[in-house]
């Protein structure tokens, strides 16, 4: 029963640790996921804000110049929101300016067709229809009339991971000389700019890192718990093994390794009451050595101590596998014969007595081979009987009797 309930506790201990362990797998993988989303994000910002101060500082550098000219070649057209967008120089060639607008718009062009990043021009009002904003820029440009800084989303198009960015246009200097006929003042809000490039490398890449990440874990975890599971399998076996030395400490006395008084008294009760409820017999031996103080006083406590140990020894090989035997205290013994009648227990009796006394173990410890001898008293159940202290009194009495009769002989009642 207690092994069982050991295993069951090791086992709810297994169970426990691997819960708590992938509780913690879990924990730590939406942490770890949730913390690269932040990084993704927080650098997709990053790259958005300077692709849009790039986009800025060569608007500037363009609106500082008053437009940049090119030559007018095949397929190049002149801006139709300009008014005379186009010189000729003294030898005829055509050269059609090239506005903050339309470069940041060609250079978006370019831009996607090389697969880099795209950038739209947008505004609440705008002059040309193909700097109309859509939502996500139209309700950008309200919050930055607000006083909001930047505006940003992911999103997915056709299975792939997309990052826009959105930063205000202001009016400056060099601006109010083609928008302030359009009612703009110095650092009004005229529109923004926004910025689209690709996320699905880097997300890829965190694929694989989450991948990565998922199979060391479980390989750590499978590590964690077999080392666990290794090491509580040894834990237990330790445990059972302590459990059982403490067991048979508790019931075991430590010089002859035969029961204990209080474990002897208890098998005793035990087979008291089954001899009661099942109306069988119960016999006990009370059992003492003759003189042992002597051999104390004449050899010495070690010696008296093996004497108690080869007598121990000689009882236990006298009895049968289903006596029960004890040390019931100093030099006296105690021993229960189960389904036993009188006749059978005085006859145990005096075969005990004989043993000790010829034991050539016992003579060789003392000097001159002085034999030891024992004075046995017996008893068995009573139908009147209620208790085993009346069993036990009785079989002291018988004990007592030996003694004061001479010693080395056996009393029965």
């Amino acid at each position: 029963m207690e092994k069982a309930r050991e295993k069951e506790i090791f086992k709810t201990f297994i169970i426990s640790l691997a819960i708590t362990l992938l509780a913690c797998l879990a924990a730590t993988f939406v942490i770890v996921s949730i913390t690269n989303n932040r990084l993704i994000e927080e650098q997709a910002r990053t790259q958005g804000r300077t692709h849009f101060k790039s986009i800025v500082m060569t608007r500037k550098w363009n609106a500082r110049h008053g437009g940049v000219y090119v030559k007018k070649a095949p397929g190049v057209q002149s801006n139709p929101y300009l008014d005379n967008p186009d010189i000729t120089a003294i030898d005829g060639t055509v050269y059609t300016k090239k506005n903050p607008a339309l470069m940041t718009r060609e250079i978006s062009e370019y831009s996607e067709k090389e697969g880099l990043f795209s950038f739209h021009m947008t505004s609440l009002k705008p002059l040309n229809p193909i700097n109309a904003p859509d939502e996500f820029e139209r309700d950008a440009l309200k919050n930055f009339e607000k006083g909001t800084k930047e505006a940003y989303e992911s999103f997915e198009k056709k299975s792939r991971a997309y990052f826009r960015y959105m930063g205000p246009l202001f009016v400056e200097e060099e601006c109010l000389q083609c928008h302030a006929k359009h009612g703009y003042k110095l650092g009004d809000i005229r529109g923004g700019i926004s910025i689209t490039f690709s996320l699905q490398d880097v997300k890829n890449i965190q694929r694989k890192n989450t991948i990565v990440i998922i199979m060391l874990a479980i390989i750590s975890t499978s590590i964690i718990l077999g080392l666990t599971g290794l090491f509580t399998i040894r834990l237990m076996r330790q445990v059972s093994q302590a459990r059982r030395k403490i067991e048979k400490m508790a019931i075991t006395d430590e010089l002859t390794g035969l029961f204990n008084r209080r474990h002897i008294i208890a098998r005793f009760e035990e087979e008291f009451e089954r001899a009661k409820r099942l109306s069988t017999s119960v016999c006990c031996i009370m059992l003492d050595l003759d003189n042992f103080k002597q051999i104390n006083d004449t050899y010495g406590h070690l010696i008296g101590d093996d004497v108690l140990r080869e007598t121990a020894r000689l009882l236990q090989e006298s009895i049968r596998t289903y006596d029960v035997i004890g040390r019931y205290g100093g030099e006296e013994f105690l021993i229960i014969f189960p389904d036993t009648g009188p006749e059978e227990t005085r006859l145990f009796a005096e075969r005990i007595r004989a043993v000790i006394k010829e034991s050539k173990a016992i003579k060789s410890l003392l000097t001159h081979g002085n034999a030891v001898s024992v004075s046995l008293g017996t008893t068995c159940i009573r139908e009147s009987d209620r208790h085993i202290d009346e069993l036990l009194k009785r079989a002291d009495d018988c004990l007592y009797q030996a003694k004061v009769s001479g010693k080395d002989r056996v009393k029965c009642s």
